[in-house]
């Protein structure tokens, strides 16, 4: 590689090609962690109401954070992880993770908790067919 000082070829030699289908080999991805922020989204929500201005202040940035954390996470879990073949099984796939993904951004600029629940619900139907794929794969 043009530019390359002595360093570089000694640090490629520590990586060693790995085949995956994805960024990293299977069992690295997982809807879980889209839930955990969802559900810290809706405890937000939830306590919300209680707090004072200062800590809703902070409880609004915070599951705005949470809520584009919820959407990272499907994304990577939709760009990485299920392939044309998944699609081909669960036809509405694209959909799931699209709506998912919008709810995301609608619990950014919402306080209701019905809005985070909405968001569990689908992301708990996203893993119900991730569980699915990860069972056939075994």
């Amino acid at each position: 590689m043009p530019g390359a000082g002595k360093g570089y070829n000694k640090s490629m030699r520590l990586f060693k090609p790995v085949y995956a289908h994805c960024d990293l080999p299977c069992g690295v991805y997982d809807p879980a962690q889209a839930r955990i922020e969802a559900e810290s989204v809706l405890m937000m929500m939830k306590k919300y109401p209680d707090l004072d201005d200062h800590n809703k202040t902070r409880a609004i940035i915070l599951k705005e954070q949470r809520a584009e954390l919820v959407k990272h996470h499907l994304w990577v879990l939709w760009t990485d992880y299920f392939k044309p073949e998944h699609l081909t099984k669960y036809p509405d796939l694209h959909d799931k993770f699209w709506k998912a993904t919008k709810q995301a951004g609608e619990c950014k600029h919402h306080l209701e908790p019905a809005e985070g629940e909405k968001l569990l619900e689908m992301i708990d139907e996203i893993a119900v067919i991730f569980a699915e794929t990860k069972a056939a794969k075994a």
